[in-house]
């Protein structure tokens, strides 16, 4: 076997046990890593041939165990596939490989004036393919929208071998709209070769205004008050108290230690429109309260502030061993009551819990401070992020924004759907996959055991 497309030996595969959620781990069969179509199709032929289950990787960045490997199966590694193949500055329009880091195509893209909206906070590693299988957001999904909103068509190799073309660049496609079933599939349904996204004009202008809050409380109800006044700003992002210590210690972009919250409002478009925006907001964010505000004055400004938010997640490690990254969604009308609840459980689990999220759009990020060194702790922190997602789900949320279910989320599954759509996933995958070897075991629960998981959702309640 050549090693340069093929890993067998366990050390070498070892980078390959896990995703970005490592609490998770497994060894595979083997990797393989093609690049070239032909040789993805004929992994998938041979692997569907002999029934051996097939993982689909990108850069490995995801947070769900969604590319953990199977111990009986394949992992397809799409690193190889890292060309920028074309960018059209008229159309505004890039076609990629998957393995396309996500930054990477608004540095190709600049040179026309052009970016690619969805920055998730991982954007400077996360691979495109993997933004389609987790339908990834970012800070400026508010406005600009999500993967599935910015993606216009994909090329995809079914289980079995065939090759496939979903959307299109026009404007509308005939027949069902199996891009949005790509979307978020998490691997389960094909891979992915090529993908050709949207791109957008840079703004005229884009100014920050960064505000402190005295309770996280008022700082939720200012999220609501923005977009009540008719404001969809560029991105609308809280962090507590604790995300604000850490990012500040790592960052140093000036936020304010005394607040219990902040607010990151970006505001983009022309000049006049940023002018009257920026002025809207401040008055919004004085009248809820708020005990410190900050207008970003140059581009190296608003990039340092943004830094901050960027680069929290990591930047929790400062104070504290692990951290459990959730990830659930809200309305937002709920989100005081939200995050007033989630300081509860944090007593009643007696562990922290700081939040960096996208507020905008009620994307929720709790990162549950623990010490896996500790005996029980891991599964106490479990218990504490399953009942977060069962409040999500309580409040009229969902139990992903944009990480996906993978592994980790399956039991809360069985808590947001009942049989009958839980009986219907099943139906779809097996028209993509009748031999359920894509990615088993992630995303759709086993349905004779959604009713064990339903009695542990309220065990964990109570």
């Amino acid at each position: 076997m050549d090693p340069g497309y093929v890993i067998a030996d366990r050390e070498t595969q070892k980078p390959y046990e896990c995703d970005g959620l490592s609490m998770y781990c497994e060894m595979p069969l083997l990797v393989v890593l093609p690049e070239t179509l032909a040789q993805v199709q004929q992994v998938m032929t041979l692997c569907h041939q002999q029934g051996v289950p097939v993982i689909a990787r990108g850069a490995g960045t995801g947070l769900c165990a969604g590319a953990m490997p199977h111990p009986d199966g394949v992992v397809l590694s799409l690193a190889k596939f890292n060309r920028i193949l074309a960018i059209d500055p008229l159309a505004r329009t890039a076609r990629i490989e998957p393995g396309v880091r996500n930054l990477a195509i608004s540095e190709a893209a600049a040179q026309h004036g052009l970016y690619y909206g969805p920055d998730p906070s991982s954007q400077i590693a996360c691979s495109i393919g993997g933004n389609v299988a987790e339908n990834s957001g970012g800070v400026h999904c508010l406005k600009y929208g999500l993967t599935s909103h910015n993606v216009l068509s994909v090329q995809l190799v079914t289980v079995s071998g065939e090759l496939v073309t979903l959307g299109s660049e026009g404007l509308d496609s005939s027949g069902l709209d199996l891009m949005a079933l790509i979307n978020g599939s998490e691997g389960l349904l094909g891979v992915v070769t090529e993908v050709t996204v949207r791109l957008l004009p840079m703004p005229e202008k884009a100014q920050v205004v960064l505000a402190g809050f005295p309770t996280v409380q008022a700082a939720g109800d200012a999220v609501g008050a923005v977009i009540a006044a008719g404001i969809i700003p560029a991105g609308l992002e809280m962090m507590d108290h604790h995300a604000i210590v850490a990012a500040e210690a790592f960052a140093q972009a000036g936020y304010p230690l005394d607040a219990q919250a902040l607010l990151l409002c970006e505001l983009d478009g022309t000049a006049a429109e940023v002018d009257q925006y920026i002025a809207a907001v401040a008055e919004i964010f004085t009248a809820q309260g708020a005990s410190s505000i900050r207008v970003s004055q140059s581009e190296t400004e608003r990039a340092a502030l943004w830094k901050g938010r960027k680069s929290a997640f990591p930047a929790v490690g400062r104070i504290s061993p692990d951290y459990y990254c959730m990830d659930g969604t809200i309305p937002r009308s709920q989100l005081a009551y939200v995050l007033t609840q989630m300081q509860q459980m944090s007593q009643t689990f007696g562990l922290r819990v700081a939040n960096v999220f996208h507020a905008g759009d009620g994307n929720l990020h709790p990162l549950i401070l623990f010490d896996a060194n500790k005996p029980g702790e891991f599964a106490r922190t479990e218990a504490f992020g399953a009942r977060i997602l069962a409040l999500c789900v309580e409040v009229g949320g969902c139990i992903t924004g944009e990480h996906g279910v993978g592994l980790e989320k399956i039991r809360q599954m069985a808590v947001q759907f009942n049989d009958a759509e839980i009986a219907q996933f099943h139906r779809l995958k097996s028209a993509f996959d009748p031999r359920g070897t894509l990615n088993p075991g992630k995303g759709i629960p086993v349905l004779g055991r959604c009713q064990e998981y339903r009695a542990l959702a309220k065990g964990e309640a109570s």
